[in-house]
């Protein structure tokens, strides 16, 4: 049975200070207080799922088990077609220990090579966990096609190789407003708010 969310304070268990953003702003009409994971110092848990769902539920339920809150995590990035789906989970490891995302874009840009098919999809999983362990999971998507080279200093991520479907900007080149209208993760708090507030 779906559980709605009655708490006045919930963590976002991330480092990126770009998703921390992405997510204040969504979450402001719903949401008393949040703290991140990087604000409480938290040690971010290794991602050893199979999917952006277990990965997703993973992180939130480290930071709710560790602070006694409930936990809101996401797990997302970019699916490539040509590459059957890649990176992926992977997307942050194509970047390296030192997460630079200019390296993984290359790596994708070079991995395609001469493949027409330039479709990719961005993909975003949340996952609000509470401190007994209960856990609901919303999933977004948006569709696009890469391009090289990237464009764009707004975004984070992948987002200046990807242009979503319809559009001409890529996601780098968007404002935060236009952006949250139509991105992965907000399509999946879309379907969060609408089940849990």
């Amino acid at each position: 049975m779906m559980r709605k969310f009655t708490e006045k304070t919930l963590v976002l268990a991330t480092h990126n200070h770009g998703k921390i953003a992405e997510f204040n702003g969504l979450l402001a009409p719903y949401i008393h207080k949040f703290e991140s994971a990087a604000s409480l110092e938290l040690d971010e848990p290794e991602e050893t799922g199979a999917s952006f769902v277990e990965n997703a539920i993973l992180k939130a339920r480290a930071a709710a088990m560790t602070t006694g809150l409930p936990a809101l995590a996401d797990d997302s990035s970019l699916s490539v077609t040509a590459l059957n789906g890649e990176p992926g989970i992977y997307s942050a490891r194509w970047a390296g220990a030192d997460k630079d995302f200019d390296k993984a874009m290359a790596l994708v840009h070079e991995k395609l090579g001469d493949s027409k098919d330039r479709s990719a999809a961005f993909v975003a999983v949340l996952a609000v966990v509470w401190p007994d362990g209960h856990a609901e999971t919303f999933e977004g998507r948006c569709a696009g096609d890469l391009i090289w080279p990237p464009r764009g200093e707004l975004g984070f991520g992948y987002d200046p190789m990807f242009v979503p479907a319809g559009y001409v900007q890529s996601f780098a080149e968007m404002d935060k407003a236009q952006k949250q209208i139509i991105s992965h993760r907000a399509l999946a708090f879309e379907k969060m708010a609408d089940s849990l507030f």
